[in-house]
């Protein structure tokens, strides 16, 4: 073995031993999280039926595992995506992250797992329309130490925009899992102005006969005439 080589394989074991664990440990405690705010969710979703059923039974809350990275939380009109994704991420050095005494100590604490949580409407599961749209509500970070902070335009913001000075604990989970209903319910589907969809076509009166081709989202409104200056987004209601 040449020394070229040697030195090739002695930098490549350093990378390994280094970042490669550190991204395996930031991968297992996302799991963990991840784990920890599945069962928040069941019981979540267990304790609001049972006490919204005593109000009226209409209203449904109910608990979803979709597949190992995804749980559902239907909350009357609106459904709760959790997402974990299964690769580790950095940020670009321009993050406020890196102005931290905490990322500067250590540059392998600014590397993440992430869990997204999307907002959608209960209904676009429950008739199959696959082009209504979702809104990213959150983006919950954890790395190595199993700190965490979040980005997200709800109240959650405000408290942990920073790195955690602890291990994420259970009561914060349940504090997010709280505020993240809280938004959503809170957060309506309002309709466009009359003039953005006073015109349509047959051709899409036929297509919106067929429940796939309606697209709809609480940001969305109705989509209006294609092909013309009638489409139309609620950006005003954001």
């Amino acid at each position: 073995m040449s020394e070229q080589e040697i030195k090739q394989k002695e930098t490549i074991l350093k990378l390994l031993s280094i970042k490669s664990v550190m991204k395996q440990d930031v991968f297992s405690n996302t799991v963990s999280v991840f784990n920890d705010f599945k069962e928040i969710l069941k019981q979540k979703a267990d304790q609001l039926s049972t006490e919204i059923s005593n109000i009226d039974k209409r209203v449904t809350i109910n608990y979803k595992d979709v597949t190992p990275q995804s749980v559902q939380l239907k909350v009357a009109g609106d459904m709760l995506d959790f997402y974990m994704h299964t690769n580790v991420f950095e940020f670009e050095r321009s993050h406020p992250m890196f102005k931290s005494g905490y990322i500067k100590n250590n540059n392998l604490n600014s590397y993440c797992g992430i869990i997204n949580v999307y907002n959608f409407l209960a209904d676009s599961f429950k008739y199959n329309r696959l082009n209504d749209m979702g809104e990213l509500i959150a983006r919950i970070f954890i790395n190595r130490e199993k700190r965490f902070f979040i980005e997200t335009k709800t109240q959650l913001g405000y408290k942990y925009a920073n790195y955690s000075t602890q291990e994420i604990t259970k009561e914060q989970m349940i504090d997010i899992v709280n505020e993240l209903i809280i938004y959503s319910v809170t957060f309506d589907l309002f309709t466009p102005p009359f003039d953005a969809i006073k015109q349509v076509s047959v051709m899409e009166i036929q297509e919106k006969s067929n429940s796939n081709a309606l697209r709809t989202g609480k940001r969305l409104g109705y989509s209006g005439s294609a092909g013309t200056n009638n489409s139309f987004e609620d950006e005003i209601n954001l």
